[in-house]
């Protein structure tokens, strides 16, 4: 598990913090933050609920990825479209990576 965490944070935060500071929608720490909270509050979760149903990979990751735009939109309070966006790309490139590195 930790493993696929770092990973994942290697992966996504640094989406999340590029998506949010060239949008300006955040500073980079606080950007670089989101990115590390919302996977935090969804990782541990998703790892286990995987390891328990790992034919349930699909509605998992749709899941998560709804959990951390929906963080994101309540800690920056905008583009609900957009945000949601980021969410989806910065989950997919670390599903798409970490389904390569397995």
């Amino acid at each position: 598990m930790l493993r696929a965490l770092l990973l994942t944070l290697a992966v996504e935060v640094p989406l999340y913090t590029a998506a949010l500071v060239a949008l300006k929608l955040a500073k980079p720490a606080k950007a670089a933050a989101l990115g590390v909270l919302v996977n935090l509050l969804t990782h541990p979760a998703l790892w286990l609920f995987l390891s328990h149903h790992p034919d349930r990979l699909w509605p998992a990751e749709v899941t998560a990825t709804a959990i951390e735009a929906f963080v994101l939109i309540k800690a920056i309070k905008t583009d609900k479209l957009l945000l949601t966006l980021i969410a989806v790309g910065a989950n997919a490139a670390s599903l798409l990576i970490g389904l390569t590195a397995a």
